[in-house]
């Protein structure tokens, strides 16, 4: 738990400017430029419900927590544990996304989130948070201005306090450690493996431009066109696809070689 120096690798205008595209057209700019493989890294293969859909996606710099409502002895130095978790939110540069680990699951006995911590939370930086446990007072949090991607929704808090902070978590089936890029949506979330940061906004922004040049202009021009003449220019589009992905990347991209 002991807070180590973290120097965003991102200026805040590019995040701003990732903000702008929702997570899957994120993805599949990643996929152009990662090393590792995308079927398994940084997605979540369990299922995500995003609790504010309306806010739109968000992205930040992931802080990390665990924690387990179900157990009363976390109380003891509760109090303590909380100042010095929020100390550790308060050292990281922002924007922050909180990436909570319900030790519970898969039970649910309480949510750390609701109104108050939502407050506290967004005067500390953070933006929103995922955690595999519960959410509670969605509308307050709304106010706050914290989105929440959650497993479900509860009532109570149990016996909420802070475990660990600062550690690698696991949330839907997928490693998050401290300040990992994230970016979330009512898709899912995308954990960027450290180092892949600076060419993830090139990338996404060349292969929305690379479907809308080929094969979306070609989809939505089909008015007219016969089967045979319809068939034969998408898949030309599909060819036009993957050889400016090949150009670019190296690779063709969703459609394989």
């Amino acid at each position: 738990m002991d807070q180590k120096h973290f120097t965003p690798p991102l200026p805040h205008e590019v995040l701003l400017q990732l903000k702008r595209w929702n997570t899957p057209t994120i993805y599949n700019g990643w996929e152009q430029i990662t090393r590792h493989d995308p079927a398994q890294a940084a997605i979540n293969p369990e299922v995500t419900t995003d609790f504010m859909p309306q806010m739109g996606p968000m992205v930040g710099w992931a802080v990390t927590l665990q924690i387990e409502p179900s157990q009363s002895r976390h109380k003891a130095g509760g109090a303590r544990r909380a100042e010095e978790y929020r100390e550790y939110i308060a050292g990281i540069p922002g924007p922050k996304i909180v990436v909570v680990q319900d030790l519970d699951k898969p039970a649910t006995t309480g949510s750390f989130w609701g109104e108050v911590n939502a407050n506290i939370h967004r005067a500390l930086g953070c933006v929103g948070t995922i955690t595999d446990g519960a959410v509670r007072d969605v509308d307050e949090m709304t106010n706050a201005g914290l989105k929440a991607l959650a497993r479900r929704l509860c009532v109570g808090h149990a016996h909420v306090v802070p475990v660990n902070w600062g550690c690698e978590v696991q949330v839907f089936g997928q490693h998050v450690k401290p300040g990992q890029l994230v970016h979330a949506d009512k898709h899912g979330f995308l954990a960027i493996p450290t180092g892949e940061e600076k060419r993830l906004l090139d990338a996404a922004v060349f292969m929305d431009e690379n479907e809308c040049n080929t094969v979306i202009k070609t989809a939505r021009g089909a008015s007219g066109l016969t089967r045979t003449e319809l068939l034969k220019q998408l898949n030309q589009s599909v060819a036009e696809f993957g050889e400016a992905a090949r150009n670019k990347f190296g690779s063709s991209g969703e459609f394989g070689d």
